[in-house]
C-alpha cells in the first residue's frame, strides 16, 4: 500500500484483518516512525485499536523503502495524495506518477497494480505507461479500484460495502483482486468489474452526484425560511420516495472535507479537456461557495445587523463530525467571514483543534462548549458532533452575554430554544411558520 494517509492506512489494516499480508509504505520517515510506536496520523473512529491489533498478528508493517515490499507483492495499490492542483483545479498526479516509476523499477514477477488515490479518468493509462517505460520487462495489470470511504465511517465502509469497482479488463487483475477481496463474500459484497477508465468516472460521477443532492436541498433551505415551510420535512417528504432517498438530503452550512471539492473541479476539468460542460456540476461548485460565505452574514443577522467589537463562539471546526479533518471546511470562511465583520472568535472541536490551528491561527480556542460560550454574544453551531447535541441549554444561556443562537445543522428545536430564552436561527427553518 503505497501512501499512508486516510485512504491507504484504512485499507491497509483492512486488508490485514482480512488475512492478508500488508506493507503500507510512506516516503515520510516521521509518520513511519510514529506508526512503529502505535501512533495513528489522523482521527479515524477504531483504526488506532485495527492497526494494532494487525501489527501484533505480524500480518501489518510499515517501511519507508518500497523496493522489497513490491517485488514480494501479488498486488500493489497506489493510494497516495492527488490535491487539486494550484491554479487551474486540475487533479496533482505528481505523487501518482512517481509512485507507478517507482514501483516499475522494483516489480518482481506478475504483479497487479492498482490506483485507489481518486485519478482523472485515463489515469491509469498514463500509469501503465510511464511502468512500462520504465521496465519493459515488466509482467505487469494496471487497474482501478476507488475507494468510497466516508471518514468517520471508513471502517465499517471497507468491510461493509456498497460496492467493490474494479476497473480492469485483464483476466489474471480480475482474479487477484477477486481474490484480495474475497474475504467479504460472505458479506456478499457487490464486486462489480469494469473497464479502467469505467471505474475512474465511476468515482468522481458518484462524488459529483452526492455533492448535488446537498446543494440542491441547501437551495430549498433557503427557499423554506423565506416562505414559512421547513426544510427538514420537506427533505423528509422528498426522500421517501425511494427514487430520491434520504441521504445527503440534510441542509446546512455547504460540503466540504477532502473529496467533494477538489473532485468535483478536477470532474469540471476532465470535461472542459474533452469539449464537455457540466452544467449542473459547474453550478454546484458556485453555489457551495457561495453558501459558505454566506454563513458569517447569517450570523451578522442574528446578532443585530454587526459584528464589530462582539465576541462570536463557533462549536465544531472539522468539515464533518468524527475526523480532525479541516480541509475545505465550512468553518474556514465562515470564522474568516467573522473576523473580517469585526468579530473576535472563540472556538472549540472535540478533536480538530490542532488541525485548525493551522488554518485559523487567530482565534482563540477553548477546552469546552461552555468555557467557549462564557461572554459570546453569538453562539453558532457549525459541526454536528455529538457533544453538541445534548448541552444544558440554562447553562450556556447563563454563560452568554447575548442568547443568540445560530444553528447552521438544525441540532435543536425552535420552540424547545425560544422556551430557554434563546433568540435562535438555523436553516431552512423560519421562525414564524406560516400556516
Amino acid at each position: 500500500m503505497i501512501g499512508t494517509g486516510y485512504v491507504g492506512l484504512v485499507s491497509g489494516a483492512c486488508f490485514a484483518d482480512f488475512g492478508h499480508q500488508v506493507t503500507c509504505v510512506d516516503k515520510d520517515a516521521g509518520k513511519i516512525e510514529a506508526l512503529h510506536r502505535g501512533k495513528i496520523p489522523i482521527f479515524e473512529p477504531g483504526l488506532d485499536a485495527l492497526v494494532a491489533s494487525n501489527v501484533k498478528a505480524k500480518r501489518l508493517d510499515f517501511t519507508t523503502d518500497l523496493t522489497k515490499p513490491v517485488a514480494e507483492a501479488d498486488a500493489v495499490f497506489i493510494a497516495v495524495g492527488t490535491p487539486s492542483r494550484r491554479g487551474d483545479g486540475h487533479a496533482d498526479l505528481t505523487y501518482v506518477y512517481a509512485a507507478a516509476r517507482e514501483i516499475a523499477a522494483a516489480l518482481s514477477g506478475f504483479t497487479v497494480v492498482i490506483t485507489k488515490s481518486t485519478v482523472p479518468v485515463g489515469t491509469g493509462d498514463e500509469v501503465e505507461r510511464l511502468i512500462r517505460e520504465t521496465n519493459s520487462s515488466a509482467d505487469v495489470v494496471v487497474a482501478s479500484n476507488p475507494e468510497f470511504l466516508r471518514e468517520g465511517a471508513a471502517i465499517r465502509d471497507f468491510k461493509f460495502p456498497d460496492r467493490i469497482v474494479v476497473g480492469t479488463s485483464d483476466e489474471r487483475g480480475r482474479k487477484v483482486l477477486g481474490d484480495v477481496y474475497r474475504p467479504l463474500s460472505l458479506n456478499q459484497a457487490p464486486l462489480m468489474f469494469t473497464a479502467r477508465r469505467t471505474a475512474e468516472l465511476i468515482k468522481y460521477a458518484a462524488n459529483a452526484f452526492l455533492a448535488t443532492k446537498i446543494t440542491f436541498i441547501n437551495e430549498m433551505a433557503d427557499l423554506a425560511e423565506k416562505v414559512g415551510a421547513d426544510v427538514q420535512e420537506v427533505a423528509r417528504g422528498i426522500g421517501l420516495d425511494n427514487r430520491i432517498g434520504t441521504k445527503f438530503l440534510h441542509a446546512g452550512p455547504g460540503f466540504g472535507g477532502s473529496c467533494f471539492p477538489k473532485d468535483i473541479r478536477a470532474l469540471v476539468k476532465v470535461a472542459q479537456d474533452h469539449d464537455v460542460q457540466l452544467r449542473i456540476v459547474e453550478s454546484v461548485l458556485g453555489v457551495n461557495d457561495n453558501r459558505k460565505r454566506a454563513m458569517a452574514r447569517k450570523v451578522s443577522n442574528a446578532a443585530g445587523g454587526s459584528l464589530r467589537g462582539k465576541t462570536v463562539a463557533v462549536l465544531g471546526l472539522t468539515f464533518k463530525p468524527d475526523t480532525d479533518d479541516m480541509r475545505e471546511a465550512p468553518s474556514i470562511p465562515l470564522v474568516t467571514g467573522l473576523l473580517d465583520m469585526g468579530a473576535k472568535v472563540r472556538a472549540h472541536d472535540p478533536v480538530g483543534m490542532e488541525q485548525a490551528r493551522k488554518e485559523l491561527p487567530d482565534i482563540e480556542y477553548c477546552d469546552d462548549p461552555y468555557d467557549c460560550v462564557k461572554g459570546a454574544d453569538a453562539m453558532v453551531i457549525v459541526t454536528e458532533w455529538v457533544q453538541y447535541r445534548a448541552l444544558d441549554l440554562d447553562r450556556i444561556k447563563d454563560a452568554m452575554a447575548k442568547p443568540v443562537v445560530v444553528d447552521l445543522r438544525n441540532i435543536y428545536r425552535a420552540d424547545d430554544m425560544v422556551a430557554h430564552g434563546f433568540t435562535y436561527d438555523s436553516v431552512g427553518r423560519a421562525a414564524e411558520p406560516k400556516i
